[in-house]
């Protein structure tokens, strides 16, 4: 089965790691067809394992290899797709769309954030299929409430994010 894992804090604050060994340490963990998509973390791979199973696997890899906790979330191509269709918001080239990969529940988490964070306009956030859709105004991302919450420590190895760009960019990879 063909899936991605989106790996938490790659290449952000002293995180540094090349696609080409983050692959290899995929490889070397048992992964088939193994190809990265941009430099943030984002690695599509086949496996006969089912998720869980593969994100323990590949989470300790990736911690030993590097000497770091890792964190990364597995997603199948089906799962990635239904991500896509999913976004429930219309394209606008003044705003960034998100979708949250994580632990199972965190969209509730997410959202119960978002609705105490105070708002740019047009900020929006949703929850379609437990996955959690935000959008927010482009170079606001990181200044907004909501953004800032995003990296709380308390939530590091809850979920990751990556912007609908990339997503597609991850489809076209499968």
């Amino acid at each position: 089965m063909k899936y991605c894992a989106f790996l938490r804090g790659v290449n952000v604050k002293g995180t540094n790691m090349k696609m080409a060994e983050v692959c290899r340490v995929f490889e070397d963990a048992g992964m088939k067809e193994v190809s990265s998509v941009l430099a943030s973390g984002n690695i599509v791979f086949s496996s006969d394992q089912k998720e869980d199973a593969l994100k323990k696997v590949l989470e300790k890899a990736m911690s030993e290899y590097f000497s770091y906790e890792a964190f990364l979330f597995v997603r199948s191509q089906e799962e990635v797709q239904n991500c896509v269709n999913g976004n429930p918001f219309d394209k606008n080239e003044d705003l960034h769309a998100y979708i949250f990969v994580g632990n199972k529940g965190v969209e509730e988490t997410l959202m119960q954030e978002f609705s105490n964070a105070s708002k740019a306009e047009k900020e929006a956030a949703k929850v379609v299929n437990h996955t959690f859709y935000w959008q927010v105004p482009k170079g606001s991302t990181l200044d907004s409430t909501f953004g800032k919450i995003l990296g709380k420590k308390n939530l590091k190895d809850q979920f990751t994010s990556r912007n609908l760009n990339t997503f597609e960019k991850i489809l076209k990879k499968f």
